[in-house]
């Protein structure tokens, strides 16, 4: 009996059907695991999506599975996964960014809008190389903007256009945002020179409250009537900067930014990850839209950093180009690497505050150039 106990719970077990695929997959997934933790790759978003990774590449596990029928139940993640299938997550982690965002340094420089303008380069050239590549022009659109840099937004526009590439494009776009520690400073080097990165910027000047409220209704009703399919997006990050901007409603500002945020960003990162599973991630396809979102990101903040040159010049060297890169929308971590790299090439340097007027830009335009895609292709 106690053999037959054995043997029973053996042939029940994960391990008699472990493949080759699941232990790479569980491999990748420890992998992003020691980057969260041991490099402190914005283990926010990357430890999350890499422990959805594992727990999916577990056999018979059944938590991403669909109900068989109506009175049974589906597994745990894939109720979870709801919120980004319909695109509820993107909205409310749009919503937690506006509340914690100051669109101060933008509405000090707007030239800004030129860079955030600028960092969505990628999104074109990686649209016309997947379109070379056989995808059709709802899955390039779909691949393309992994450039902007922009986890929700890659995860709206997917779900629009091409759900069935959701897996990877949402598993690509949250990796390399996490990784830009990584992917950004090299390429920073090498469009600028160390002149160029030493530059000490001006600070700005003094934004009023009146314009800081202003702004988000401003900004709502131009994008919302310009391109109406950005109302989720633009509408939910111009709300939660308005209950942040306006001193009126604290509670839902610190709800908005904190609590809820955090809740949806631990839903959305698991499930994320929780699409990659080994049967549908490690196909040919998912290689090139993996490999064509990090072409997409890099020729992003190429494009940001030549903005920024050409606004160094403009200004007869009263800008650092090193905040081009922030122009994509990854808040706050691009602003964060253009401090980093300036800091490095002059202890004296503080471009923080200077780079977020980029940065945010990058999540206007992000927001906008997919409403322009969906436009064009849904």
């Amino acid at each position: 009996m106690f053999i037959e106990a054995i043997q029973k719970i053996w042939a029940s077990s994960g391990f008699v059907s472990l493949t080759w695929q699941h232990l790479v997959m569980i491999l990748v997934a420890c992998v992003l695991v020691y980057l969260a933790i041991a490099k402190k790759f914005e283990p926010m978003l990357l430890l999350p999506i890499a422990f959805g990774i594992l727990l999916v590449n577990l056999p018979f596990t059944g938590l991403m599975d669909a109900p068989a029928s109506s009175s049974e139940a589906g597994g745990l993640l894939y109720y979870l996964y709801q919120g980004v299938k319909k695109g509820i997550y993107p909205s409310l982690i749009f919503l937690g960014i506006g509340a914690m965002t100051d669109f101060g340094p933008l509405i000090a420089r707007p030239a800004s809008l030129f860079i955030g303008a600028g960092a969505q380069f990628g999104i074109a050239i990686a649209f016309m190389i997947a379109t070379a590549l056989g995808f059709t022009p709802q899955e390039a659109a779909s691949i393309g903007i992994i450039g902007g840099a922009d986890g929700p937004t890659a995860i709206f526009l997917t779900s629009k256009l091409a759900p069935a590439l959701l897996p990877a494009i949402a598993v690509a776009a949250y990796s390399y945002m996490a990784l830009i520690p990584m992917i950004q400073p090299p390429l920073m080097r090498l469009m600028t020179s160390k002149k160029d990165r030493e530059i000490k910027m001006e600070q700005t000047r003094t934004v009023s409250k009146l314009e800081k409220i202003c702004f988000p209704i401003i900004v709502t009703i131009f994008c919302v009537l310009l391109l109406p399919s950005t109302a989720p997006l633009i509408g939910m990050l111009m709300l939660g900067n308005l209950f942040k901007e306006s001193g009126v409603v604290e509670r839902l500002s610190s709800t908005a930014q904190n609590a809820l945020i955090n809740i949806v960003t631990i839903f959305l990162g698991v499930t994320v990850g929780a699409t990659a599973n080994a049967e549908t991630f490690l196909k040919l396809d998912t290689i090139k839209i993996i490999v064509l979102g990090l072409i997409a990101f890099m020729f992003s903040t190429i494009g940001g950093l030549l903005l920024g040159k050409l606004m160094c010049v403009i200004t007869k060297g009263k800008i650092n180009p090193l905040i081009g890169s922030a122009g994509v929308s990854a808040v706050p971590m691009a602003a964060r690497v253009s401090q980093i790299e300036g800091q490095k090439a002059n202890p004296g340097n503080f471009l923080l505050m200077h780079a977020m007027g980029p940065n945010v830009a990058g999540v206007i335009g992000s927001a906008v150039a997919a409403g322009v895609l969906l436009a064009l292709f849904g």
